[in-house]
């Protein structure tokens, strides 16, 4: 299959492109530069320069392509074109740049995405895309026949599966992976990584209240073989949980973090915790279990790779 990737040169992204060459098909990621490109090139795919920004460019790929996997997202404000920035910034009070950057990247998400189906419609060809388990329901364990809470943290963001629920309508064979709030592995820039900067810089390691709040977590590894599956065999409109444990303790991952920098590990009250953690103080306390037992059964898919903690306790997380 000629698979087109875009954020094919993301954490997650080039390790969906190395499991689908693997598995024997062809890819074709979009990258920014030719920088970024000659990675891509050296793992054995082809290259589409250009951004999610560039309609055009997506339209033309997608087209090419047999099926399409969307893992693209603004996560920095950097990586938005300049004008998007400006108005991000500048569009209103300081107070609300968060609300609007997000607004931006969800804007652009759904214009991705929409672009893409419509190179694939009338045609059987599968778009999957993802968005984070965090906007499940806090509190109990979530199924990925549960719908994502709209008024939750991360509602936001699952926006995106709303837009493929929207294309499945239209008949196109769409699947939304969820994914945790920490991907783990290799070069890992995301959740972890940033709470131990926080940690070696505030010289403790945190959690709030009793830190018994649950979080998800899959290596990249495990996570690229579900959209692998998901594109070579999912029904329209299938929703997927990529996670290997359903939750692990936050004190847990902050009693680790602190024995290997040698900090005390702390409690922290919700109003300590936004100035502890800064902006992932909105995420450090939820609980968000996450089952993934149908994923497994309907996509024949099980995690192999080392834990969480066990990988933090191994891995290059702690040099400095």
């Amino acid at each position: 299959m000629r698979v087109f990737v875009t954020g094919a040169t993301g954490f997650i992204g080039f390790a969906i492109v190395k499991e689908l060459i693997s598995a024997g098909h062809q890819v074709t990621g979009l990258a920014r530069s030719e920088a970024s490109g000659r990675k891509l090139t050296a793992a054995g795919a082809r290259v589409q320069l250009g951004s999610v920004e560039d309609l055009d460019c997506l339209r033309r790929a997608a087209a090419a392509a047999d099926g399409a996997i969307h893992t693209a997202f603004y996560h920095k404000i950097s990586h938005m074109p300049l004008g998007t920035r400006l108005r991000v910034l500048l569009g209103g009070a300081p107070g609300g740049i968060v609300r609007r950057f997000m607004a931006a990247a969800v804007a652009t998400d759904r214009n991705t995405l929409k672009t893409i189906e419509q190179a694939l419609s009338g045609t059987d060809r599968p778009l999957v895309a993802s968005f984070g388990t965090l906007a499940m329901k806090s509190g109990r364990l979530a199924t990925e026949d549960e719908a994502h809470d709209p008024n939750f943290m991360g509602a936001l963001r699952a926006k995106t599966e709303d837009t493929l629920q929207e294309l499945a309508a239209r008949g196109i064979r769409t699947s939304a992976i969820r994914l945790p709030p920490i991907v783990h592995g290799a070069g890992d820039q995301g959740f972890a990584p940033r709470l131990i900067q926080i940690a070696r810089k505030k010289k403790e390691s945190g959690y709030v209240a009793d830190g018994l709040n649950r979080w998800p977590s899959v290596h990249r590894f495990d996570a690229a073989r579900v959209f692998r599956l998901a594109l070579e065999n999912g029904p329209a409109g299938g929703t997927y949980h990529a996670v290997a444990e359903e939750g692990i303790p936050f004190r847990d991952i902050a009693g680790l973090i602190g024995r290997r920098l040698n900090v005390p590990v702390v409690s922290k009250s919700p109003s300590e915790a936004a100035k502890h953690f800064s902006f992932l103080g909105l995420f450090v306390g939820i609980d968000n279990p996450t089952s993934s037992r149908l994923t497994q059964e309907r996509l024949g898919w099980h995690p192999t790779q080392v834990g969480l903690l066990d990988d933090l306790d191994q891995a290059d997380y702690f040099k400095a």
